[in-house]
């Protein structure tokens, strides 16, 4: 359990949203939490960008789309991330990730490839993983096309991306392909077991629930076994696959439910690989969407930042 109180102005923005009458996901069928969560999050404005570009590319379950963020004056051939937004695998669109992106491409000063994967139930696990898989591949292949440096391409998520993120990093050195530049997990989902103290004790949030986590899960798995899979649950993987040589930046907020479970990820990553932990104590679920309001979580993002440059 965090000690330190939650940031004031991260407060506020939890009083708004109770005012604002937003209901749990968990409470909602997935068409109205989809519905919810685009009006949520896609009115936004970011920084702006030199060039944004959408194209698909082929993937395991047909065409994946793809939208690729330049920000001015960044260098050619430029380091890249792909990124995998957050959602619970269950919701989110190329529009909803649109800010962080942007964000994400300015203060680490890369391309960003945002991926827009198909999403459960109607395509649970590992569909959402092959996705994300075949998009990071083909930037790699396809990296001179796109003015990006192949030896610097990383991943990047938040929440549920952050599990993506972190499972094709462990897939793709386990299918005998090179590690990537970095992998950067902003509050990570990575078990599915709900029992740690972070869980007890923000069991109700802010932002973020057990029961939505219990509701996400449920949405994502296609049976019980899956909780267990390492892809899945990528804190139940052996030390084999940890040692996948692809250096890491993990966030976590203290006020998160999630908090525990990517702190213990990246424990046992640093056992193996390269990792700069960051865990901010007054910080909740989704810090990064809230930098324009939350001054703690703009200089949060800045130093995340700064160690994903160090590394990409």
């Amino acid at each position: 359990m965090t000690d330190t109180p939650l940031d004031p102005a991260l407060a506020e923005v939890v009083e708004a949203f109770a005012d604002e009458a937003v209901p749990p996901w968990s409470s909602l069928g997935v068409e109205s939490a989809r519905r919810l969560e685009d009006e949520l999050f896609s009115a936004g404005s970011g920084p702006e960008m030199a060039l944004v570009r959408e194209f698909a590319v082929p993937g395991e379950g047909g065409e994946v789309p793809l939208r690729l963020y330049r920000p001015p004056d960044v260098e050619r051939p430029a380091p890249a991330l792909v990124f995998a937004h957050g959602g619970g695998w269950t919701l989110g669109t190329l529009d909803s990730a649109d800010d962080i992106c942007r964000e994400l491409a300015t203060r680490v000063g890369c391309v960003v490839v945002s991926v827009d994967y198909r999403l459960a139930p109607g395509h649970p696990f590992p569909a959402p993983l092959e996705d994300v898989q075949s998009a990071a591949a083909w930037v790699r292949e396809h990296a001179g096309s796109l003015g990006v440096d192949a030896s610097r391409v990383g991943l990047a998520g938040t929440s549920a991306g952050g599990n993506l993120a972190a499972a094709t990093a462990l897939y793709t050195v386990g299918e005998g392909s090179d590690p990537f530049a970095c992998q950067v997990l902003l509050y990570p989902i990575t078990d599915c077991a709900f029992d740690t103290p972070s869980y007890r004790n923000h069991a109700d949030g802010p932002l973020l629930t057990r029961a939505d986590m219990e509701w996400f899960w449920a949405q994502y798995r296609r049976s019980p076994a899956d909780a267990h899979h390492p892809l899945a649950s990528v804190s139940r993987a052996p030390e084999a696959m940890l040692d996948c040589g692809t250096p890491a930046v993990v966030a976590t907020g203290g006020h998160d439910p999630l908090r525990d479970e990517g702190r213990a990820y990246a424990e046992r990553l640093d056992e193996h690989v390269d990792v700069a932990a960051h865990d901010f104590p007054a910080l909740a679920h989704g810090f990064c969407s809230l930098t324009d309001d939350v001054s703690a979580a703009d200089d949060a993002f800045d130093a995340v930042a700064a160690s994903v440059r160090e590394r990409l």
